[in-house]
C-alpha cells in the first residue's frame, strides 16, 4: 500500500467528447480539494482551467493531436503553443501512429522534437498507445521519445482497445531508465491498479476514477 496519498500522482481527468463546462468546474474543484497533481482536459477548456485552479498547485494538462495524432506536426506544434498561451503548465501529444508501424521513427522523432521546442519549458508527455504496439515497436519508439526531448512517455490515450498495464510500464522503464517518467493512463479504475503501475514505474496516472480511488486510499488509513 502506498505510504502517501495516491493524489499526489494523479491527473484528475476528463477528456469526453461531451464534455461540459460545469464539468471542467467540478473536475477543478475536486482537484483542488483533494490535492491532485493535475487536470486532464481538452483544449477548449484550457482558460476555464486555469481562471478556475488560479493561486492552488494543480498544474493544467491538456491534449493535442487527440486521440488519433493524425494531425500534422506543424499543427500539433501550433496547439500546443495556443494551449501554453493560454496558461496550460503541460502537453499531452499522441504521435503518429501509422509512422511506427512503417518505421518512419525518424519522423516520429522530429515531430516530438518540433513540439517540444513550441512546449519550451513546459512538460510533454508522449502518447504511444502500447496496446496498439509489438514489444519492439515499443522499445524503439521510446529511444526516439528520449532523443526527442520529451519529459514523459505515456502508455494509452484511454481510447483505444486497451490501455495500461504493468507489463507496459515496465517494459518502458527498462528502456528509459532515468531519462524519461512514465505516466500510466486508461482503464485505471482502482487503488490496487493505481498501486501496482506506480510500483512497475509510473509516476504520473492519468484516471478518471481519481476521486473514488483517492477515497479508497483514505478509507484504508481509518
Amino acid at each position: 500500500m502506498l505510504n502517501f496519498p495516491p493524489s499526489m500522482l494523479i491527473e484528475h481527468t476528463l477528456l469526453n467528447p461531451m464534455t461540459r463546462h460545469d464539468q471542467i468546474n467540478a473536475l477543478c474543484e475536486e482537484a483542488v480539494e483533494y490535492g491532485f497533481a493535475a487536470v486532464c482536459i481538452p483544449p477548449t477548456y484550457v482558460a476555464t482551467a486555469v481562471e478556475q485552479l488560479h493561486g492552488s498547485e494543480v498544474k493544467v494538462c491538456t491534449v493535442v493531436g487527440f486521440p488519433t495524432g493524425f494531425e500534422s506536426s506543424a499543427a500539433k506544434a501550433f496547439a500546443a503553443h495556443q494551449a501554453l498561451l493560454q496558461g496550460a503548465d503541460e502537453i499531452d501529444m499522441v504521435v503518429q501512429q501509422g509512422w511506427i508501424q512503417d518505421g518512419r521513427y525518424a519522423d516520429v522523432e522530429a515531430e516530438i522534437r518540433q513540439v517540444k521546442q513550441a512546449c519550451g519549458g513546459a512538460v510533454l508527455k508522449v502518447i504511444i498507445e502500447c496496446c496498439n504496439l509489438s514489444a519492439q515497436q515499443k522499445r524503439q519508439v521510446c529511444t526516439h521519445v528520449v532523443a526527442g526531448g520529451a519529459d514523459y512517455v505515456k502508455t494509452s490515450t484511454g481510447t483505444a482497445a486497451g490501455g495500461a498495464t504493468v507489463d507496459d510500464v515496465e517494459l518502458l522503464r527498462a528502456v528509459v531508465a532515468d531519462k524519461l517518467r512514465i505516466k500510466a493512463a486508461g482503464g485505471i479504475r482502482t487503488l490496487e491498479q493505481l498501486e501496482a503501475l506506480y510500483r512497475a514505474g509510473a509516476t504520473r496516472i492519468g484516471t478518471s476514477q481519481a476521486v473514488a480511488i483517492v477515497s479508497q486510499w483514505l478509507k484504508n488509513q481509518v
